[in-house]
């Protein structure tokens, strides 16, 4: 089981051991490593495209990750350059031009079309939820493990998460987004056609997550993964009393 992907989750997570049981915090983490959380550092951009009422929307950003927190800047449009969301574990600061001091402001506030602030930042569902797995479920002709990841706080993006994570490459597949009732809220494909070097090898990294509105299908938000390279960042750029420097 997952033999594709022992050494990986060997280099990348330290010692696995696939016992009879489904040893899913393991899998959660490797698959929030495809999907930016190398404690080390990285960094990447994203290009933001939504439908929303038939009005098509584009923006891009540039991230920069370590230990659970994000530094995202606003590339383009024009209008936007230059705004800054930051993460702080679960924390989000805003601070754009023309602010006397960053803001505090929600993961799950909207950014564009499909989209959440939260959704721009990298995944770390291990350390933010609890994952249960549910049962073996196939998607797209492929055997994935189904979890339900519930969240361990209020300021999470989502409260509660379906997510299928394939058996034979580790990577996610698909996710259904939920509120604290259950109630299905979005829906995300991903696919994973980007290569990050690390540690001497290459291993996959997303390049797209397409996000639909479960009420209505027409409004989705595509975010597109490019130039993902291990980086170093410094921690004081994850210093919120920094952006207003």
């Amino acid at each position: 089981m997952f033999s594709k992907i022992f050494v990986s989750l060997i280099l990348l997570s330290g010692s696995f051991v696939f016992a009879s049981t489904v040893d899913t915090k393991k899998i959660i983490e490797y698959s929030d490593r495809t999907r930016g959380a190398i404690p080390e550092g990285l960094e990447w951009i994203v290009k933001l495209n939504s439908v929303e009422e038939e009005e098509n929307t584009s923006r891009e950003f540039f991230v920069k990750y370590k230990s659970n927190d994000s530094y995202v800047e606003s590339k383009a449009p024009a209008k936007f350059e230059g705004e800054v969301f930051l993460f702080k574990g679960r924390s989000l600061w805003f601070f754009k031009k023309g602010l006397r001091a960053p803001v505090s402001i929600s993961a799950r506030q909207k950014l564009s079309g499909a989209a959440a602030n939260g959704d721009i930042a990298s995944t770390n569902y291990a350390q933010d939820y609890t994952a249960t797995f549910v049962k073996m479920e196939t998607v797209n002709n492929e055997e994935c493990y189904l979890f339900h990841l519930k969240s361990n706080a209020d300021d999470t993006t989502y409260d509660q998460i379906d997510y299928w994570i394939s058996k034979k490459t580790g990577l996610a597949i698909k996710a259904n987004f939920l509120s604290l009732q259950g109630k299905p809220l979005k829906s995300a494909v991903f696919s994973y056609k980007n290569q990050l070097k690390y540690k001497g090898k290459q291993y996959p990294f997303i390049n797209e997550m397409k996000i639909t509105d479960a009420k209505n299908p027409n409004n989705q938000s595509t975010l597109n993964y490019s130039n993902p390279k291990i980086k170093n960042h410094p921690v004081s750029l994850f210093n919120v009393n920094n952006l207003k420097r």
